[in-house]
């Protein structure tokens, strides 16, 4: 599965946030793409799961580039109980990468260009709305804990919370 990958503006802003619980991925991780750097630090399991389920692995493998806000383990756990389930059957597939991709923006975006934004574009083609309040980026409810954490083929950024389209 491939996309087409429109462009997105970037803003000469930056910002910092708190220490990042990824901080010891902040670089390029000898070459790694942003599914083995995201498999790599270990709190992005159930994340790994739904993109097997979903098929796309091998798209967010490619060559990008891609942007993706990662939601932990700990934000997929905040769902109501048996939401993950759900989305993980065969016959939910279709949803399951509507919510994926949602996570997934065009392009490499680093912390700098999100604070500048007031939605950003995904690859599923809904936009979400980005804001700054009290010097942390919201992407709606969901806070950025951890950001520009550089792959091969794009750039993660770690979420508290699971993205609904």
């Amino acid at each position: 599965m491939t996309f087409a990958l429109p462009t997105i503006k970037t803003v000469a802003l930056t910002f910092g946030l708190a220490a990042a619980p990824l901080a010891a991925f902040a670089d390029n991780h000898g070459g790694k793409d942003i599914v083995d750097t995201a498999v790599e630090a270990g709190t992005f399991t159930t994340l790994a799961a739904a993109l097997t389920a979903a098929d796309l692995v091998d798209t967010l493998k490619g060559d990008g580039p891609f942007t993706v806000f990662a939601p932990t383990d700990e934000a997929f756990a905040k769902l109501p109980d048996g939401t993950v389930e759900d989305l993980l059957k065969p016959e939910n597939k279709d949803q399951l990468i509507a919510v994926l991709t949602y996570h997934v923006v065009p392009g490499k975006v680093m912390a700098a260009d999100v604070v500048g934004l007031s939605e950003a574009p995904t690859v599923n083609g809904a936009m979400i709305p980005v804001a700054v309040m009290d010097g942390k980026v919201m992407l709606g409810e969901v806070q950025v804990t951890a950001t520009d954490i550089e792959a091969s083929n794009g750039v993660i950024h770690v979420i508290d919370g699971v993205l609904l389209p």
